[in-house]
């Protein structure tokens, strides 16, 4: 089995989802075996390796113990079995993602231990996932129960809403969790900000009239309650404090869990499934914050619930039903927070298991204060509605569609114009309109283009968030400065970027920055400062991640490299190779394992996604005063600048970016070196030659350098010289995928379609320049 984690999270993934359109049809009441549930856990089992952290393997133990009861028993899925395993699912889904970001695992909810033949009163008689995890169950010794109020039992899609005004919901829903995430960063330096709580506010009002339009009660009641502790803190009843912003990023979380559960359950996924949310505990939380207390103080390792709790009704459904009255808290009434919706009180069901996913202010417990995480402009104002804005939401996959159309007509025209029979015809007329024919398509090509090119500020945005979270998991004091946010690239390069993006930050944030404490000792502030900008530079979009932490340490990653094997002790590296050795698989510094890093994967990942993308990945650093990774990555993945080359009858394509210039060697430049093979002396630095013709076993005409061409490419701080017959010319290509059948070459990184109609493959640049020296004495 495949040791990259990725690709067992992927398999994993599939099989869980399998499980959840399984579960969505299981009836307890008419015949079901547990044949199918069974043989999808077992899938599940087969689709994780040796790495799978011990937090999932419990789970896994946990189900098999479960299914293997009932297949002892009669081979029938009970109620209760149909019950846990409803919780179950979302749960191991949320492990996976845990996993996948290397983020804290949810809590494991003690219920789950018990067997089910274990006398459990009325807990059989009820089916309902609430009833599983019995109530009482005790805290593990010396550990704070999380929470003294059960979750929520939340129906997520209206029976009778509009899919089309759904999706319009959750569209412009995820816009304005995105502005209200961000607002509450700045404030969290700002608590004062009043533009930035004038655009909370309104983003939460526009959002509790959004839900309230589209029948979703339970979720109108949350925003009106955080709604509240924002106008009470911009008319100055209130003054945000750390537990405050912790509240409302724990409220945005829950609001964005909804929306993407509702987005899957649109297009078909879990329809009709329910899931429970800890909207009480938010909201209890929030009336305490009102009232002048701290609710962790209200929070003990087991006891009764606060007095104001209300007797538990039925699991809500979006349906506008009567609501009781609301819990008393200060009035906070204001311009737009009148009396616009009922303000229920938060239902106290028995308690279920844990949320699937840890909260802010579980990760915060630990830590009595939060650290200055951004230097970030104001909040954005909070999005407008789609109707009458000039913008039109398309489907990515007709956006797609029409850029694969696009490619296909410069391609055709390419054939058109370059045919030769009718290069042969001498006419101005068809030469002026074939002129026009290329202005055209090239200007469609351009427009085409653009409309997938976004501003990377969202992806930017989310890493705010991100060394928050690390920033209080890890007790240090991190700054986030953005820069650049406004450089546009393909969406699909923006998408592609955001994982190899979290795994730099928290690189940086976990191995990088220092704790205040050490920082103080060497002279530096006690809060460190991670930059993340972006720019265009030589057509490239070049992002770089830098902080001013310890610094990469040469004899550290040099002695850990040859105790891992990676190179002999013998070897000389300058300081630059020695950094690359941190993108070696199974490559850590790592004194000891934690959640953010040390298990031995990550930084290779980062190389083999960037790489991917045809862009490179550099490293600068000076131990004791910071790092910086810079990635190279194109504008789009679509379409690029090539240079067409030669090799006897067949062309090849070498990017324009990779090239630095080209020329035909004169007798004497190209000499034999011991141990690197042939060399060719450019500007003053010896370069390996690599004949592309040899190397690729394609006859080629060119057997003495000087009958042919050297092309210089480069690859990071790496060049070589790539020996060619001939230069064609530069232009454009459409970019083609080779295939499965191609997956293991490494020579190629894609096809083009010729203007003659021929296919150029295209050569990947990175793998060519890394080869090493050949027995022959050939280098490359």
């Amino acid at each position: 089995m495949s040791t990259d984690r990725f690709e067992t999270i992927a398999r994993a993934k599939k099989v869980i989802q399998q499980i959840g359109l399984e579960l969505a049809f299981v009836d307890a009441i008419k015949e079901n075996g547990a044949d199918g549930i069974n043989d999808l856990v077992r899938q599940l089992e087969s689709a994780l390796d040796q790495e799978t952290p011990e937090p999932i393997v419990e789970a896994m133990t946990t189900v098999r113990q479960w299914i293997d009861e009932r297949v002892a028993a009669d081979n029938k899925l009970s109620a209760v079995t149909i019950a846990r395993l409803g919780d179950w699912q979302p749960w191991i889904d949320a492990a996976m993602m845990s996993w996948e970001y290397e983020l804290p695992y949810p809590p494991f909810p003690e219920g789950w231990r018990i067997p089910e033949g274990a006398p459990a009163g009325p807990q059989e008689a009820s089916p309902t996932p609430a009833a599983v995890a019995p109530s009482a169950a005790p805290a593990p010794a010396g550990r704070a129960r999380a929470a003294l109020l059960p979750e929520q039992t939340v129906e997520v899609m209206p029976a009778d809403a509009d899919a089309e005004m759904l999706q319009l919901f959750c569209a412009e829903a995820q816009d304005l969790l995105q502005d209200i995430e961000q607002g509450v960063l700045v404030l969290e330096v700002n608590p004062t900000d009043s533009s930035s709580l004038d655009s909370l506010f309104r983003a939460f009002h526009t959002f509790k009239g959004n839900v309230g339009v589209m029948k979703l009660m339970v979720l109108q009641q949350l925003a009106h309650e955080l709604e509240s502790m924002l106008d009470a803190a911009r008319r100055g009843k209130y003054r945000l404090v750390s537990e405050s912003i912790t509240a409302i990023l724990s409220g945005a979380d829950i609001l964005k869990r909804f929306v993407s559960e509702l987005s899957n359950q649109i297009v078909g996924v879990n329809t009709g499934r329910t899931i429970d949310l800890p909207i009480p505990q938010l909201i209890h939380d929030v009336h305490a914050l009102l009232a002048g207390e701290s609710p962790a103080a209200a929070k003990s390792s087991g006891g009764a619930p606060p007095p104001d709790a209300v007797p538990a009704p039925p699991p809500l459904s979006p349906s506008p039903s009567p609501l009781p009255p609301a819990l008393p808290l200060p009035d906070t009434t204001g311009a737009g927070n009148g009396a616009e919706s009922p303000r229920p009180a938060a239902p106290l069901p028995v308690e279920p298991p844990p949320p699937p996913q840890a909260s802010a202010a579980q990760m915060s417990a630990a830590a009595p204060t939060v650290p200055p995480v951004a230097k970030a402009p104001a909040a954005s104002q909070a999005a407008a509605p789609v109707i009458g804005s000039g913008i039109v939401r398309v489907d990515t996959l007709k956006l797609d569609s029409l850029i694969d159309l696009v490619g296909e007509l410069v391609i055709a025209q390419s054939m058109v114009v370059q045919n030769p029979e009718l290069k042969a015809i001498t006419s101005a007329h068809l030469s002026r309109c074939l002129g026009q024919l290329r202005g055209i398509t090239s200007d469609l090509q351009r427009t085409a283009m653009s409309l997938r090119m976004v501003p990377i500020r969202s992806t930017f945005q989310k890493m705010s968030r991100l060394v928050r979270d690390l920033a209080l998991q890890q007790g240090k004091e991190i700054a986030l400065e953005l820069e650049g946010e406004e450089t546009e690239l393909d969406r699909n390069i923006v998408e592609e970027l955001s994982d190899p993006l979290v795994h730099m930050i928290r690189n940086s944030a976990d191995h990088g920055i220092e704790m205040p404490a050490a920082r103080t000792a060497a002279g530096k502030p006690s809060a460190g400062t991670i930059t993340l900008r972006a720019f265009h530079q030589g057509g490239f979009i070049v992002i770089q991640i830098e902080d001013d932490g310890r610094g990469l340490s040469p004899a550290k990653i040099r002695a850990k490299a040859i105790e891992r094997g990676i190179i002999r002790a013998d070897e000389i590296l300058d300081d630059r190779e020695t950094f690359d050795l941190i993108f070696a698989a199974g490559f850590s510094t790592a004194e000891k394992v934690t959640d953010l890093s040390g298990r031995g994967v990550g930084m290779d990942v980062v190389r083999r996604n960037i790489e991917k993308m045809r862009g490179k990945i550099e490293i600068d650093s000076v131990e004791g005063q910071g790092t910086t990774f810079t990635l190279y990555v194109p504008l789009t993945l679509a379409i690029i600048e090539g240079l067409l080359v030669g090799v006897g009858d067949q062309r090849y394509v070498i990017p324009t970016l990779s090239v630095r210039e080209s020329f035909r060697p004169l007798p004497g430049m190209v000499t034999q070196v011991q141990g690197r093979g042939e060399v060719v002396s450019v500007r003053g630095r010896l370069t390996p030659i690599l004949r592309l013709g040899r190397h690729l076993n394609t006859p080629h005409t060119a057997t003495d350098p000087t009958e042919g061409i050297i092309v210089v490419v480069e690859a990071g701080q790496d060049s070589r010289c790539l020996l060619v017959d001939q230069l064609i010319g530069k232009q454009e290509v459409v970019i083609k995928n080779l295939g499965d059948m191609f997956r293991h070459q490494t020579e190629f990184a894609g096809a083009a379609i010729l203007g003659d109609g021929r296919v150029g493959l295209i050569l990947d640049i990175n793998a060519l320049v890394k080869l090493k020296a050949r027995n022959n004495g050939e280098a490359a």
